[in-house]
């Protein structure tokens, strides 16, 4: 059951990332609630139980960001899943009139929402979590009942071009295999960029018996989808 927050609540701040917006300094905001179960997901806390998690306040966040200007390019807003927050819109327009270069992390699983926010134009880059092949997203993402077509649909979305994005799969022992990294590359073919990235355990994780794959193994991921996408590559993390 999909959960839609009241308005826009940030549980966490990292101050700086290098990493996570391509290219640019920024700053990550940390969205409450998931709408998927992925048992290799890293914040746990923010996905089960999120009401229970400290909330900083709107006011401090920008305070923060507006004092960072000329140090930070970019603002990252990721979760969970951020396109649960009925104020996503309207808090990313906040952030762009700030000068920010606005950073979407997603799972796709709600395409009229991401719809939404490519058009409203305050988003500069989507990154877009594929969990794995669509017949198996099932378990990956820890969902029974999950319409694969929403994530079909936001793969659409992202292929047109509106906005820049990527697309990337956290790679985890034992949940994938190869077969899973062909249809995959079917899925992604003729798109703009796709990830590999292998699962780090934080400690925060919501499953068990989760495993990072041998380098051997993603490059042989890597090989298999290269065969449909020409900017393919593994990011360290």
């Amino acid at each position: 059951m999909e959960v839609y927050n009241r308005s826009m609540v940030i549980h966490g701040i990292q101050k700086l990332t290098l990493v996570d917006y391509p290219g640019h300094p920024a700053a990550i905001l940390f969205t409450g609630d998931c709408n998927f179960r992925c048992p290799f997901c890293q914040n746990a806390p923010l996905v089960l139980s999120s009401s229970s998690e400290p909330v900083i306040a709107e006011d401090e966040i920008f305070s923060f960001l507006k004092k960072r200007k000329g140090m930070l390019e970019g603002v990252v807003v990721t979760g969970g899943e951020p396109t649960l927050q009925r104020d996503l819109i309207p808090f990313l327009g906040r952030l762009k009139t700030l000068g920010y270069l606005v950073k979407l992390d997603t799972n796709g699983y709600r395409p009229d929402v991401l719809e939404k926010a490519m058009e409203s134009g305050y988003v500069d880059y989507v990154a877009m979590d594929i969990k794995t092949s669509l017949d198996e997203y099932p378990v990956v993402a820890g969902i029974k009942n999950l319409d694969v077509s929403r994530i079909e649909r936001s793969v659409e979305l992202l292929k047109t071009g509106a906005v820049d994005y990527e697309f990337r799969t956290t790679v985890v022992e034992p949940l994938h295999h190869k077969e899973n990294f062909e249809k995959i590359g079917e899925l992604l073919k003729g798109c703009r960029r796709y990830y590999l990235q292998s699962f780090v355990d934080s400690g925060n994780i919501i499953g068990k018996n989760c495993f990072p794959p041998s380098q051997e193994q993603l490059k042989n991921y890597l090989k298999t989808v290269s065969n449909y996408i020409e900017s393919v590559s593994i990011r360290d993390r």
